[in-house]
């Protein structure tokens, strides 16, 4: 695969002649000693959160496979035999049932995904539909439909829709070696769109593809860089699916995750940064070092779209271990 992509000026870092030195600051947090940087990024969390409270998420794949893009760890991509079929959108009486569910067992935020490369009008009006109905239950909404055109994000806004999530993944000059179907500047100029639209932001990336520290550094100031930075900053441990490119790619060390997770904090700072893929692979301990390292938010439920997650007795069980309990809804 190759990269063709470039970011365009006016979606560039604030700083853009500095953007060498923000990677080169953000290595050097990489390097620090592990209780040095621990103790900058809990530092910096108590500055801006109560360090105690996890804010609890639910995500709820609301039309399952099918995606023509290649996204090399995606098991929803038609490109892959991963045994994930095509299915509809679910209707409201689905929806609505799983989202009582997950506000019952403790969630604030009810996030939706749908496997588009972008909807059309007729899908996304669907979609408004099961925004309408969530956000009436009294939950926080997100939706990640793919890329947005012109008048997408309006129309969701105007749904009630509280978060839009569109993650970079990567870095920049990695991002070709994963996905090749959209750009780097796809993703930037759906964010815009999200952006001008009055909703807020869930971007963050995946680690353990193959990237060099360097790389999730870059991501990391890339998404620092983003004016405003993401308000929700999901960041996923790579789920190795058979079947896709990246069934065989080497499990990311959990300590480095630790660390991915405490240079987001200090460089994102008053982001909630969320706990997403992968929790199932870190094991407590590292989850607990990740809550320290700065991570105030989990995806909770026993599914995140097509791959297995914590089941929520788990959680509550962990929470209730580490002395911490849910954030209150906002």
């Amino acid at each position: 695969m190759q990269h063709t992509s470039v970011l365009s000026s006016a979606d560039a870092p604030r700083n853009a002649d500095s953007g060498s030195a923000e990677i080169e600051r953000a290595c050097a947090l990489f390097d620090l000693p592990f209780p040095e940087l621990l103790y900058r990024a809990q530092t910096v969390h108590r500055q801006h959160f109560d360090p105690a409270a996890v804010q609890l998420s639910t995500l709820l794949s609301i039309k399952t496979g099918g995606c023509p893009e290649d996204c090399a760890y995606c098991p929803q991509s038609i490109r892959y035999e991963t045994g994930v079929t095509n299915e509809p959108l679910l209707d409201v009486q689905q929806v609505i049932a799983a989202a009582r569910a997950a506000q019952e067992s403790g969630a604030t935020r009810f996030c939706m995904g749908a496997a588009w490369r972008g909807p059309k009008q007729r899908e996304l009006d669907g979609v408004l539909e099961l925004v309408r109905a969530v956000k009436g239950i009294g939950l926080e909404t997100c939706v990640t439909l793919g890329m947005l055109k012109d008048g997408q994000a309006e129309q969701l806004k105007d749904a009630g829709l509280d978060y839009y999530n569109h993650n970079l993944d990567t870095a920049p000059d990695f991002y070709g070696t994963i996905i090749t179907t959209r750009t780097y500047e796809d993703r930037l100029a759906t964010l815009a769109r999200v952006r001008r639209a009055g909703i807020r932001v869930c971007c963050g990336g995946i680690v353990g593809m193959g990237e060099t520290r360097r790389q999730r550094a870059a991501l990391l100031v890339q998404l620092a860089a983003l004016d405003p930075p993401p308000e929700s900053v999901p960041i996923n441990a790579l789920v190795r699916v058979a079947g896709t490119p990246l069934a065989e790619a080497a499990a990311i060390d959990p300590l480095e995750f630790v660390r991915t997770i405490a240079v987001a904090r200090i460089l994102m700072p008053a982001s909630m940064i969320r706990l997403s893929a992968g929790r199932e692979d870190l094991g407590e301990t590292a989850q607990a070092l990740c809550f320290i390292a700065g991570a105030n938010s989990i995806f909770y439920g026993d599914k995140l779209l097509t791959t297995d997650n914590p089941h929520t007795r788990q959680d509550v069980a962990l929470l209730q271990k580490l002395g911490m309990r849910p954030a209150a809804a906002a």
